[in-house]
């Protein structure tokens, strides 16, 4: 069987075969794993040790030190990833202005940070935002008044230099690589008639309504119905058989939620659909893909928008590992460097997810427990790799912004520059995503750089083949409890249900409350527990 073809990216050449440029590189006259004798490497990101000393602080969480440096504020919120920055958004538009936000982190915005290697920006974590649909209006409000829209007779009106720009995506499939994520067939294939069954389930359960975020949407016997079984064996019942469209939903569930079809609920399957774009089959809707806003360092610059008008009340490198509840406020304790500070005040908002909440509670209440023990939580992988030039591609399909390969177990990865308005030449930035089965997270908290990046070097070799001989500079963050996976039963989860009002001074703002974690989620999450606290406070 020949090679597939290979072009330079750089100057988008196809060559004529794999004889004129591939042997070389394919047949390997340097060796394929020499960037491990000079390639800078390390872990970036989430401070698993100070996080973990949270963990194991029993002793101080029984006997809070003598000592401490006395704190003082109206509101507390624990955690600022999007959640918390939008709580404290939504607090300071009520008029309160005496909070803080502690944050285990030197930076805040959790999952939606961002990173730079020798001046090129790059995310570390969640990298686009969907334009939110008519049931967001909080975060299309939000959007406005931060400049990427306009409100005009017509609708919003959206700053074209932040939406995803041409082209968007790309799968390498059958050895070349393709417009689209969803693999392309004949429209007279069988695979075409799964395409257009898919089409009309998604359109059947859209009739239910299914909102992003899940909050402003109704849930039903119907919804409850669909959440109680495995996505898998859903779509095995309606007659979804088909090897490429499995591996494409399957494909999509690990995208938004951490673990596939087999895991994930069939709620959670229809909602990724039905709660923005729906689903068309190739060739039957010329406008079936979905426009997002993404930047260079993915959703940063949203993190530092809601972050800027309270910067100066967010005090991060604070490790909470004790909250109390009494009659008359709230006491927390966090760890500081080598300090402890003891804080009190009226209300606290605990934006971190549901087990760490369960964990620093002193008391926590039983929904909160009973929540937190039932949700699985998906580990995931961000790799930024530096190179000193656009490696060799596959011929098809141009690099585009998201790259993914058909039947690996990554996600593919993202050109970080492709939002650049000007021309890029020399060094490129592509940033690899990967997300783990559960059962692995003890594997990625003990695993090297170096064989973290040989995992992604080896998967994307089948596209890149003189990728290890490009590689420069890699940096990478492992997020353990990345996202809260949507398993049969979570969403509807009477408990789950109950954790907001489960306690009279603590209130909860988390995307875990919606089964799943997306910067929509977070955002309306944090707004709602914003409101409810102010209007406490202020007797409204």
């Amino acid at each position: 069987m020949p090679r597939p073809l290979l072009r330079s990216s750089a100057t988008r050449r196809e060559f004529l075969g794999a004889a004129l440029a591939g042997p070389a590189i394919l047949t390997g006259c340097a060796k394929p794993d020499d960037w491990r004798q000079r390639v800078e490497g390390r872990w970036i990101g989430d401070n698993s040790v100070l996080g973990h000393r949270v963990r194991d602080a029993r002793d101080a969480a029984a006997h809070p030190p003598a000592g401490a440096r006395e704190r003082r504020c109206d509101v507390l919120v624990v955690g600022s990833g999007i959640g918390g920055l939008s709580a404290a958004r939504s607090l300071q538009r009520a008029g309160i202005t005496d909070f803080a936000v502690l944050e285990l982190e030197d930076e805040p915005g959790g999952n939606s940070r961002g990173h730079a290697m020798q001046g090129l920006r790059c995310p570390i974590g969640a990298h686009y935002l969907p334009l939110p649909g008519p049931q967001a209006g909080d975060i299309q409000d939000w959007l406005v008044e931060i400049g990427l829209a306009k409100s005009t007779a017509s609708g919003l009106k959206w700053d074209e230099r932040h939406l995803c720009h041409s082209p968007q995506e790309r799968l390498f499939i059958d050895g070349r690589w393709q417009d689209g994520m969803l693999p392309l067939v004949p429209r007279d294939s069988a695979t075409q008639a799964q395409y257009r069954l898919l089409a009309k389930l998604v359109a059947d359960m859209g009739r239910l309504g299914f909102a992003l975020p899940t909050a402003r949407g109704p849930w039903t016997s119907a919804h409850a119905a669909l959440d109680a079984v495995p996505a898998a064996r859903w779509v095995r019942e309606q007659g979804l058989r088909d090897p490429l469209l499995l591996a494409y939903l399957d494909y999509c569930c690990r995208d938004d939620y951490g673990a596939g079809i087999a895991t994930v609920s069939a709620w959670a399957l229809v909602h990724y659909f039905a709660s923005r774009h729906g689903f068309s089959a190739p060739g039957d809707d010329a406008n079936d893909r979905d426009p997002v806003l993404t930047w260079p360092d993915g959703n940063a610059p949203l993190a530092q928008a809601l972050r800027q008008p309270c910067a100066d009340r967010v005090h991060t490198g604070r490790a909470v590992f004790r909250v109390d509840e009494g009659l008359g406020g709230v006491e927390a304790w966090a760890f500081a460097g080598d300090e402890v500070e003891h804080w009190t005040a009226k209300h606290v908002i605990m934006a971190t997810p549901l087990f760490i909440a369960a964990r620093v509670l002193r008391a926590p209440p039983a929904a909160l427990v009973a929540a937190a023990g039932a949700q699985r939580r998906a580990p995931w992988m961000v790799a930024n790799l530096r190179l000193d030039a656009l490696p060799l591609d596959r011929v098809g399909a141009p690099l585009s912004w998201d790259n993914a390969i058909h039947g690996s177990p990554s996600l593919g990865y993202v050109d970080a520059q492709h939002q650049n308005l000007a021309p890029v030449v020399g060094p490129r930035l592509l940033t690899a995503y990967w997300a783990f089965p559960d059962s692995d997270r003890k594997r990625l908290l003990q695993m090297s750089w170096q064989d973290a990046t040989q995992l992604i070097v080896d998967d994307l070799r089948a596209v890149h083949p003189d990728l290890g001989e490009r590689l420069q500079q890699v940096d990478i963050v492992r997020h353990g409890h990345a996202m809260a996976i949507p398993t049969p039963g979570l969403r509807s989860s009477a408990a789950l249900a109950a954790v907001p009002a489960s306690a009279p001074r603590v209130s909860f703002a988390h995307a875990d409350l919606s089964a799943y974690s997306v910067f929509e989620e977070a955002f309306t999450r944090g707004e709602d527990a914003g409101r409810r606290v102010a209007r406490a406070l202020l007797g409204r």
